[in-house]
């Protein structure tokens, strides 16, 4: 079921309550037990942006992209994560707090992508909706629906852009032995970091 925007306002807000106290080293405050949605196994992805000037980068993104934990604890997990993204030199530190924005993303399950020739799967991508996973018997990597969007990269290109996140050459794709997936998500976001929770990506249909 989608989530409403006050179920959604919830998600992120517990994703900033867990940001904060962990980076402060505090032990997060008991709310309410959870509850609702909160209580469904759920993939979820947290993403950490820097807004500094009207400039915003990426300070961590990462999450389950599989419904393996209660949504709840899944963004307590998954926050804390992205507060010590291994791609960055240092984890999210107390005097980043205030210009961090929080944005939450809950997953549906990945299906596979198919189609009678393999150089037609561009053609069975939404850009701006479907997100992407690929894999093979090594590796796999994954980019949320609103990557391709930010980046401005039309099918092809986030179906390459996917395949060099799973560390695989950028025509991966092309062979029967990777697996190409897509899945949808409702996203929620901080206007302004600690400000206004909006939906920025409406359910799929």
């Amino acid at each position: 079921m989608p989530l409403t925007l006050v179920e959604g306002r919830r998600a992120v807000a517990l994703a900033r309550e867990t940001l904060e106290a962990h980076v402060r080293g505090l032990t997060a405050s008991e709310g309410p037990p959870d509850s609702g949605v909160l209580r469904e196994k759920r993939g979820v992805f947290v993403t950490l942006s820097t807004e500094l000037g009207g400039a915003k980068a990426l300070r961590g993104c990462i999450g389950y992209p599989e419904p393996i934990k209660e949504l709840g604890q899944a963004i307590r997990d998954v926050t804390v994560y992205a507060a010590e993204d291994p791609r960055f030199p240092s984890p999210v530190a107390a005097d980043e707090l205030r210009s961090i924005a929080v944005e939450v993303s809950v997953l549906t399950v990945p299906r596979d992508l198919s189609a009678p020739v393999r150089r037609d799967l561009p053609s069975k991508i939404r850009v701006g909706v479907d997100g992407l996973v690929i894999s093979n018997r090594y590796a796999s990597g994954l980019l949320l629906p609103q990557v391709a969007t930010e980046q401005g990269w039309d099918r092809e290109t986030f179906l390459s852009e996917a395949c060099a996140k799973a560390g695989l050459s950028m025509d991966a794709w092309l062979e029967e032995g990777t697996r190409v997936q897509v899945f949808q998500a409702e996203i929620f976001a901080e206007t302004s970091p600690g400000g206004k929770v909006v939906r920025r990506l409406e359910p799929a249909t």
